[in-house]
């Protein structure tokens, strides 16, 4: 962290994006302190930022901001993985930005023909239609997604004008639930 305050010159990092090594579906707990391991991360982190993300759980998010001010969220996160439904609900409703990472990839052969025909019936890309989707999800989520070109660039910008109907966003929420072959 100090070498991004010395290259960026900044004196304060307003807002970082930790990434916990700890298993967000299980942590354990840390039973001699009642609290759980996420807690040193956090409060070493505290001292020297003024908001935080987080790669979290629920409960870890609820200690963090016990903590420290978190104004991001970055958890696994697109059509096919659905776990924090509920959690992006409660960010959002707390004024919480939510960032999916690996927005992109995880789709079954399956999952992948489904998001085929939406995005060949409105005359757009796979990934315009599941970028898309996520803005559409919830106004607490940003996005992020990886470019490698130009082009791929102004193609997942283009995913922002794109208006999906009631009939495609019936048949993406299906997605999630579509077992892998």
């Amino acid at each position: 962290m100090h070498d991004n305050l010395r290259n960026l010159g900044l004196e304060v990092l307003e807002v970082v994006n930790l990434r916990s090594m700890l298993n967000p579906h299980h942590p354990p707990r840390d039973r001699s302190r009642r609290r759980s391991p996420c807690w040193p991360i956090f409060s070493a982190r505290a001292w020297c930022v003024t908001s935080d993300s987080v790669t979290s759980r629920p409960t870890q998010v609820a200690e963090g901001r016990r903590i420290c001010k978190i104004v991001c969220v970055q958890n696994l996160y697109n059509l096919a993985h659905r776990d924090d439904d509920a959690l992006i609900d409660d960010l959002a409703r707390d004024g919480i930005a939510y960032v999916p990472y690996f927005p992109l990839v995880g789709f079954s052969p399956l999952q992948s023909s489904s998001l085929d025909a939406v995005a060949a019936r409105l005359g757009v890309t796979p990934m315009q239609v599941a970028l898309a989707w996520l803005l559409r999800r919830s106004p607490n989520i940003l996005l992020i997604p990886g470019t490698s070109s130009v082009a791929h660039l102004r193609e997942n910008l283009a995913a922002a004008e794109c208006a999906l109907p009631d009939d495609a966003i019936s048949e993406l929420e299906h997605v999630a639930s579509i077992v892998p072959a």
